[in-house]
């Protein structure tokens, strides 16, 4: 079981996807040989052949999800599709509603050919709504659709990821809405209507209640009424999982309903009932109700890998093992595994292992009882070092505020919300209706409770766990788990002590401020989507060029992909923030950036703008020049130009030791370009060098990019910074016509993903991340390999 689980993980480790009959035939060798063989008392053959069963399994799946595509030709294109909801709508921004479409049909493509089935499952958002809602759970609408794609760097939310683990094979925006009755109905289309139909049911019921969002959480799973303070405050106090139906809630569903069926059990007569069928039917309830809760909380990715590991733990039970309790662990893993074989690119799936593996290494084995309350405790501080290493290699941080925050709220939601919540909504279904006002008071009571707490913890700084190397990290952590098995309390004090002065907050402890040095200077353009993001590193010094674009209370490129990929870097300080102007899509999320990372110095074209959002001093962009380790440095911006994009601060990057340079250019527009190559212009602007690289003015728009100023730079390489198919047609197709007719090679951020340039002694080379990717995305014929640039 362990080496099938371990084959279905190792799957995502590689780049290309390997055929799925030919692992079967090792797998079947491999058997063989140990049947065979002659060496039925060695286990590797049994274990390679578990392992090549596992990547045979995810292979196929793999295989099957990616045959799903959205021809080329259909892109940017409105057609129509019929279908019904997955999932529940959820509010967008810009009073916009994002859901899931199972498709039944694609009217008017029925006769197209293709090679391969179209997708069955979208993503899709509905802008332009004006408050409606949609009229029916069956639907034809009529969208554009794009293929799969998302923002690609190193770190940070991989959109792309997201989307293959789901299955969404395409996504879009809806052009109009139609209901649409005739969609045939099967049962999973049944059990998404019920779902719908139920969700709208709470909302008539507790809408008006102060605490509606949080009862739709717990109660359907429904997340869509939280806030962005809430979130921030969940975030905050590491109590997210409290609103997402998993372990925790069907764990005391399961508690619940073992406790009263057993209770029934010994209300029967003595001898009515033999010992091993009560435990099967004490089990068959358990199993009744964990399904019952499953589906009404919306039978969610992490709800049904909990329903899995909560039936295999209670079948463990009911058959009396008596192995040791990693036994039901591996059962479990392995059919979460079975039924989901994607589960492992879920984070959620390494967290939830995780966090009952941690529990084993603590509970599992000791003799006696303690407490209840040394026993929270225990499991508490269990959980909050053992998953330490786990979130840092997702590039997460661990808040401290997370100890003393579900310290009460843990038992809190298990001892007096759920039950609270539970049977308040059955008195409100017996008596119909008639004690909705009672029992709303009484929701909005135990959850404003609940929220008081967290929002009186979040209010404290108590910082984040230090991030340390691994080894490191994953040393503090076994030690801190040992400490905690220890019945001596003393020994326990010592130890936790210990752990937590060496793994101390930076907040507490100070951060230290040096970079992780480069051996030689390297250029890092991150996909930031519609806007610019750029890393210079030069021995231990750091540049950051512009921030990426913020969408505010949506997305921050600056908390998506800056930040993690500049602490995937080794960066403590940023020494020098250049931002060329003040648009969004180029100084998005300051705030943010200057609350992870000291910022040493700031220069911008438009000094008093960036001043204004960040209360940091900033200096103007003036014709200027540094020197950095292996690089010299130098800005320009327009004389005269004060505010937009012709005041965008322009930075050249040149390596004297090669004779190469990159140009970076912010948002110039033709009349800068102009004034660039006159006398007012910096002096290296027509420098001979031996390479030039040029990020494309302002995205590629045709409003910049002049013949004449291509020609008298003469770059050799233009780089693209575009988000993929958006709306604004970066780049025109005009501007890239001139650079093709001037021959200059191009790449795009929007194909490529990051495109890193490295100047070293043999000159520069460059790569772009695309390619070295999974199979999910670095396939021939899917979006990135058919991706162009116009």
């Amino acid at each position: 079981m362990l080496a099938f689980s371990c084959g279905v993980i190792l799957l995502y480790r590689l780049t290309t996807l390997p055929p799925y009959p030919w692992l079967i035939a090792l797998g079947g060798g491999a058997l063989l040989f140990h049947f065979r063989g002659g060496h039925t008392n060695r286990r590797w053959p049994v274990l390679v052949a578990g392992v090549m069963f596992g990547l045979a399994w995810a292979s196929w799946s793999s295989e099957h999800r990616l045959a799903e595509r959205l021809p080329s030709e259909l892109e940017g294109q409105r057609v129509l599709v019929s279908g019904y909801l997955c999932d529940l709508p959820a509010p967008g921004n810009f009073d916009s509603l994002r859901f899931s479409f199972c498709v039944t049909g694609w009217p008017g493509l029925h006769a197209q050919a293709t090679d391969y089935p179209l997708p069955s499952v979208l993503r899709l958002t509905w802008y332009g709504r004006e408050g409606r809602p949609l009229p029916d759970h069956r639907l034809k609408l009529e969208v554009v659709l794009k293929r799969p794609h998302g923002q690609l760097n190193p770190e940070g939310f991989r959109y792309e990821d997201w989307l293959f683990r789901h299955g969404y094979r395409a996504t879009g925006s809806v052009k109009q809405v139609f209901a649409d009755p005739g969609v045939v109905c099967g049962a999973k289309c049944r059990y998404h209507a019920w779902h719908w139909d139920a969700a709208n049911h709470v909302k008539r019921l507790f809408g008006k209640a102060e605490q509606y969002a949080l009862i739709a959480s717990l109660l359907m799973g429904d997340r869509g009424g939280l806030t962005d303070e809430q979130w921030q405050i969940l975030k905050a106090t590491g109590t997210i999982h409290l609103v997402a139906i998993s372990g925790l809630h069907l764990g005391l569903v399961a508690i619940g309903a073992g406790l009263m069926a057993r209770r029934l059990w010994l209300l029967l007569p003595v001898g009515t009932v033999s010992e091993y069928t009560g435990r099967v039917v004490v089990f068959l309830v358990v199993v009744l109700g964990c399904v019952g809760y499953a589906l009404l909380a919306g039978f969610t990715v992490p709800t049904r890998r909990a329903l899995v590991m909560v039936i295999a733990g209670g079948w463990y039970l009911v058959k009396a093992r008596q192995q040791g309790g990693w036994y039901p662990w591996i059962l479990a893993l392995m059919a979460v595994l079975l039924l989901d074989p994607f589960a492992p690119l879920d984070q959620g799936f390494w967290l939830s292992f995780g966090a009952v593996a941690v529990l084993l290494l603590v509970f599992s084995g000791r003799v006696g009882s303690t407490g209840w309350l040394t026993t929270l405790i225990a499991a508490q501080l269990a959980a909050f070092f053992g998953l330490w290493p786990l979130l840092m290699a997702f590039q997460q941080t661990q808040p401290l505020a997370g100890l003393l925050a579900n310290l009460l709220a843990i038992p809190w939601v298990s001892l007096v919300v759920m039950p609270t919540l539970f049977l308040g909504s059955l008195l409100v279904w017996l008596s119909d209706g008639v004690l909705l006002p009672w029992v709303s008071a009484v929701f909005d009571v135990v959850l404003g409770t609940l929220w008081w707490w967290l929002e009186w913890v979040g209010q404290f700084r108590f910082g984040h766990m230090q991030p340390l190397a691994m080894p490191l990290g994953a040393g503090l952590a076994l030690l801190a788990l040992y400490a905690i098995r220890w019945h001596d309390l003393k020994w326990r004090l010592v130890f936790g002590a210990t752990v937590l002065l060496l793994a101390a907050p930076a907040s507490f402890m100070g951060r230290g401020e040096d970079n992780e040095a480069v051996p030689r200077p390297e250029v890092r353009i991150l996909d930031v989507g519609q806007g610019l993001s750029v890393v210079v590193r030069a021995g231990s010094r750091v540049m950051v060029y512009d921030t990426g674009p913020e969408v505010e209370g949506a997305y921050s490129a600056a908390e998506s992909v800056l930040i993690p990929n500049l602490r995937a870097m080794g960066v403590a300080t940023i020494d020098l923030l250049v931002l060329s102007h003040g648009d969004k899509d180029h100084a998005g999320g300051l705030a943010a950036l200057a609350d992870a990372f000291p910022v040493k110095r700031v220069i911008s074209g438009e000094p008093a703008l960036i001043s204004g959002r960040t209360g940091l001093p900033v200096e103007s962009c003036l014709a200027a020049r540094m020197r950095w380790p292996g690089l010299d440095v130098a800005f320009w911006r327009m004389p005269g130009s004060e505010e937009g994009n012709d005041a965008s601060c322009v930075v050249r990057l040149y390596h004297p030791a090669t004779g190469r340079d990159a140009i970076l250019t912010g948002d110039i527009s033709r009349r800068v370009e102009t004034r660039m190559l006159g006398s007012d212009g910096p002096g290296w602007v027509q420098d001979q060098v031996l390479h030039r690289i040029v990020l494309a003015p302002h995205h590629g728009s045709k409003t910049s990019s002049s013949d004449d100023w291509i020609k008298a730079i003469g770059p050799n390489q233009v780089i693209y910074t575009a988000g993929y198919r958006h709306h604004y047609g970066h780049p025109h197709p005009d501007v890239t016509e001139r650079y093709r007719r001037q021959g200059v090679g191009a790449l795009s951020t929007a194909c490529s993903g990051e495109i890193r340039l490295s100047f070293g002694e043999n000159g520069r080379t460059s790569s772009v991340l695309w390619r070295s990717q999974p199979f999910w995305i670095s396939s021939q014929g899917l979006t990135r390999s058919q991706c162009k640039i116009p």
